[in-house]
């Protein structure tokens, strides 16, 4: 189909150089907790009960899912459906230079820096800047619409669970307010592709986000799978729900309270897998800085562009991301 891209092509070298693997191995499928966040009204009676699990979530888990999350099921199936669309183009028009008219590196395939199969991705995705949406061109209007819709909804959420985050640790309650301004977080619209070689290839391998927040809304194929007490287990897709996971910034803001997960998507077969992630993130300039009254900062205090030029030398240098672990003090 000529919208896919070359995925066997840019990895057949690493397939021939890797061990053959018969497959992954079976991992058990779990539930996240499952928070409602309707007991999050200003009236409810378990308004504080609601603020404790999210907390807890995000120590224990790293991962968590909420429902009543003020994001209509119309506009989530309506972004799927562009995205779809929009994925489903040829591929020698996405690599266009200007493509929906966008920055030249907005859509992504594989992963080029790879230096093992482990390493690449089987899956392809739109990076959109808050920034960027109203620059995108007219003929993909509805697309625009959409992502307009969807972005205006999951903002607000991710302030709010932030700031709920960030009551326990003492930070100030404007914190998020002043250093995550609409503009510097983004969205990326994914697709997993069937592939012939599901049992050696990740769709999305093993990483940490970088973001302090990440709400996603995936389809129910399923793939998402965690690193939890030393092993993965696989996320049962809940069609009612987003799910929330804590960035790096995060882990740092709260001098380890919270946890940044190492997780990956699983590959299928036969079917393809879409999902949207929206990352909270500072402007480049907003200093990390551990928050602790009693224990030593776990983490040296770093900017978003130190961050983003360190993550940068290590996908050249290694072929992946290292992250958090380059600031430990």
């Amino acid at each position: 189909m000529d919208f896919e891209p070359p995925f066997q092509g840019a990895c057949k070298s690493l397939l021939q150089n890797s061990p053959i693997i018969d497959k992954f191995p079976e991992v058990e499928e779990c539930e996240l907790p499952v928070i409602d966040l309707i007991d999050l009204d200003s009236n409810h009676r378990n308004r504080d009960k609601c603020m404790n699990e999210i907390a807890e979530a995000a120590s224990q888990y790293g991962f968590f899912q909420v429902v009543n999350h003020g994001i209509s099921p119309e506009v989530l199936n309506s972004i799927r459906d562009e995205q779809k669309k929009v994925f489903h183009q040829p591929f020698d028009k996405k690599i266009e230079q200007r493509f929906l008219n966008l920055s030249p590196i907005s859509y992504r395939w594989g992963n080029p820096n790879a230096t093992c199969l482990r390493q690449f991705s089987w899956s392809e995705a739109i990076h959109i800047s808050m920034a960027d949406i109203p620059s995108m061109n007219e003929q993909h209007k509805s697309l625009r619409s959409i992502i307009e819709s969807f972005v205006k909804n999951v903002s607000q959420l991710a302030e709010s669970l932030a700031e709920i985050l960030a009551q326990p640790l003492g930070v100030e309650s404007s914190y998020f307010k002043d250093h995550c301004p609409p503009r510097t977080s983004f969205l990326r619209l994914n697709r997993y592709a069937p592939c012939p070689f599901s049992s050696q290839v990740f769709g999305l391998f093993a990483h940490t986000d970088s973001a302090f927040l990440t709400i996603v809304h995936q389809d129910q194929v399923g793939g998402l799978e965690l690193f939890i007490d030393g092993r993965w287990i696989g996320v049962k897709p809940n069609p009612e729900a987003l799910v929330v996971n804590i960035g790096d910034f995060f882990e740092a803001l709260s001098n380890g309270v919270y946890k940044s997960i190492k997780h990956r998507v699983i590959t299928n077969h036969k079917v393809e897998r879409f999902s949207v992630a929206y990352f909270y993130c500072p402007s480049f300039d907003t200093v990390i800085q551990s928050r602790s009254t009693t224990e030593p900062a776990v983490f040296k205090s770093f900017t978003l562009r130190e961050y983003k030029q360190q993550t940068e030398r290590d996908v050249r240098e290694l072929g992946e991301k290292v992250g958090l672990p380059r600031f430990l003090h």
